[in-house]
């Protein structure tokens, strides 16, 4: 379950609190908002005062330095040097945090997989990363994973294609409320606004990655080697398509959950809370067995995303079922 920053730190705090703290955390999501929260918690760990915990004695930040922008070897043994050998200042912990860890290259790796195997005493390592999928899995593995994200009212930032969904959604009962079984034509209509907003979520994740790589390049043009801006572009194109298929995700669970409020609303109306005319409307003229059915036709459809099954072809046959006769 992904978690708000402040209540993960919350979470984290208890379990310091407790002695229950564990040795390694991952901290996937934004990178700002990772690094923010592990210098929280590092602060937290080692005591630091009001300047915080970087640049504190006992916290060790290690990111990419070098011209191909890449964690080194060497920076993982000074990183376990300074967490087995150095004293720490009250006699504490001591904290190694890794900014963008999945920059760490095949040979740091190998040795940072040691320290996780191996922890150095009253040490506390925390990862950030906001492509998890590049780091080993036996680094994953040995990890506590703290899946971050913005907050909302349900702890999810909403985005502007989760907001044209919910609204295509309304205008669907709005327009079918006399018979809400739907229409092929509803059904092809909606799966086209549907696709629509996943190109407008592809192309803003897109344009996202061209700044950032712009910024990047133009910060690093001078003191990098030209292998690194090719790295930089697969990296950048590898997270456009892990941050469009966890966007894509989010979208199927707008859409799972709206029909969840209208099964929610049918069994307990007003105890339920309050719900949007659209949900009243077909929780009202819908049978509970069709409702399901078209529950159960959406998790076909995550099942199918999950498969890699042909993206066109998923979302027709779905949408065929939940919005058609």
């Amino acid at each position: 379950m992904a978690l708000a920053p402040p209540i993960a730190l919350d979470y984290l705090r208890r379990a310091h609190a407790a002695g229950r703290l564990g040795h390694a955390y991952l901290l996937i999501g934004d990178e700002q908002a990772g690094f923010d929260l592990a210098a929280q918690i590092a602060a937290l760990v080692v005591r630091a005062g009001p300047g915080g915990a970087v640049g504190h004695q006992d916290v060790y930040v290690v990111e990419p330095e070098s011209k191909a922008r890449r964690i080194l070897i060497e920076q993982v043994r000074e990183l376990e040097n300074a967490l087995r050998l150095r004293a720490s200042a009250a006699g504490g912990r001591k904290v190694g945090i890794l900014r963008q860890a999945d920059r760490i290259n095949t040979q740091a790796a190998n040795a940072f997989l040691k320290t996780l195997e191996e922890p150095p005493a009253e040490s506390l390592l925390l990862l950030v990363s906001s492509l998890p999928e590049s780091l080993p899995e036996t680094i994953l593995s040995r990890c506590i994973k703290v899946v971050l994200h913005t907050g909302s009212d349900d702890g999810m930032a909403v985005s502007p294609e989760e907001t044209a969904l919910r609204g295509a959604l309304e205008r669907f009962a709005r327009e079918n409320g006399t018979d809400p079984r739907g229409s092929l034509p509803a059904a092809y209509g909606l799966l086209r606004e549907f696709s629509g907003l996943l190109s407008a979520t592809r192309g803003r994740l897109q344009n996202d990655a061209d700044t950032a790589l712009e910024a990047e390049e133009t910060r690093y043009a001078q003191t990098t080697d030209g292998a690194w801006l090719a790295e930089r572009e697969t990296y950048y194109k590898s997270l456009v398509e892990a941050r469009y298929v966890a966007a894509r995700a989010r979208l199927v669970e707008s859409l799972a959950r709206w029909w969840g409020d209208v099964l929610r609303y049918q069994a307990a109306g007003a105890a339920a809370g309050s719900a949007s005319p659209g949900v009243a409307t077909l929780a009202q003229r819908l049978p509970t067995a069709e409702i399901l059915r078209r529950l159960a036709a959406i998790e076909s459809l995550r099942e199918n995303m999950d498969r890699n099954i042909q993206e066109g072809l998923a979302l027709e046959v779905a949408f065929l079922q939940v919005f058609g006769v």
